[in-house]
C-alpha cells in the first residue's frame, strides 16, 4: 500500500498524470462531447423544420416553375399603391413572407420572350409585347426580408417615375402570367442544397458518434464471456 502511494505520489512530481486521473479526464471529455452532439443533433433538427416553409419549399416551387434562364425585355404598365387587407389581395413585393400585406405595391409589366440585349439592339416599337399587363413580382416567392428585399427601393426602380422604361425580367415557362425581376438557378439550387445537406449531415454525424459510443452492436457479448443478448434470454431445455 505504501509503495503504491509512494509511486502515485512520484509520477504526479515527476509530470506524470497517474491512470485514475487520466481515465477521469477521459471520461469528463466524452461526457461533455456527447452533451454537445446531442445539442448538434436537437438543433439540426429544429434547423431543419424552420428552413422548410423558409428555404426548401420556395426552391422547390422555383425549379418547378421553370423560369426562363435568360433575361428577357419588361416595361411597366401600372403601378398602384394600396393600403387595407381588403385592396391587398396580391403584391409585387411583401417585406415579410408569413404576415398578410397591410400596405403593398402592385405593379403590372408587359413582355417579350425575346432576350434583353437582342430585344435593345431592335428599333423600339418594332417588337409587339407577347404577354401583356402582367402582375410583377420581386424575386419568385413575391416576398423577402430587409436587407435582401425592400419594397420602398423596389417601388423606386420599377415604378413612380421609372414606368415607360424597358429593364430586364424573368418570366415562368409554366406559368406566363408570373414575372419576377430577380431569378438565378445557381443561387436557388445552392440555398436548396445547402438547406437540405448541412442540417442532415449534422444530425447523421452527430447521433452516428453517440450510437457508436453508447449502443453496443448486436454480437456484442453481454452478461459474461460466451453469452450474447439472445442466449441471455433464451429459454433453458
Amino acid at each position: 500500500m505504501g509503495a503504491q502511494e509512494e509511486d502515485t505520489k512520484s509520477s504526479t512530481i515527476g509530470g506524470v498524470l497517474p491512470v485514475v486521473e487520466v481515465a477521469s479526464l477521459v471520461e469528463k471529455a466524452k461526457f461533455y462531447t456527447s452533451l454537445c452532439l446531442g445539442s448538434t443533433a436537437i438543433l439540426a433538427v429544429f434547423a431543419f423544420l424552420f428552413l422548410i416553409p423558409f428555404v426548401v419549399e420556395p426552391a422547390i416551387s422555383t425549379i418547378l416553375a421553370d423560369f426562363s434562364p435568360h433575361a428577357v425585355a419588361c416595361v411597366v404598365t401600372d403601378h398602384v399603391y394600396a393600403e387595407g387587407l381588403k385592396n391587398c389581395s396580391w403584391a409585387s413585393c411583401r417585406e415579410g413572407c408569413t404576415s398578410a400585406a397591410l400596405r403593398c405595391h402592385q405593379i403590372r409589366v408587359n413582355y417579350t420572350r425575346l432576350m434583353f440585349e437582342e430585344f435593345m439592339a431592335k428599333p423600339r416599337g418594332s417588337i409587339p409585347w407577347d404577354m401583356p399587363d402582367t402582375k410583377f413580382f420581386v424575386n419568385t416567392e413575391g416576398c423577402g426580408y430587409p436587407p435582401r428585399v425592400n419594397c420602398s427601393d423596389f417601388a423606386k426602380k420599377y415604378g413612380y417615375s421609372n414606368m415607360g422604361k424597358i429593364f430586364p425580367c424573368y418570366y415562368s415557362r409554366t406559368n406566363p402570367e408570373t414575372v419576377v425581376a430577380r431569378y438565378s438557378w445557381d443561387e436557388n439550387l445552392r440555398h436548396l442544397v445547402l438547406a437540405l445537406v448541412v442540417p442532415t449531415v449534422l444530425f447523421g454525424v452527430s447521433l452516428g458518434v453517440l450510437c457508436y459510443w453508447y449502443c453496443p452492436p448486436m454480437g456484442k457479448n453481454c452478461g459474461g464471456p460466451g453469452r450474447n443478448l439472445i442466449d441471455k434470454y433464451a429459454r433453458k431445455e
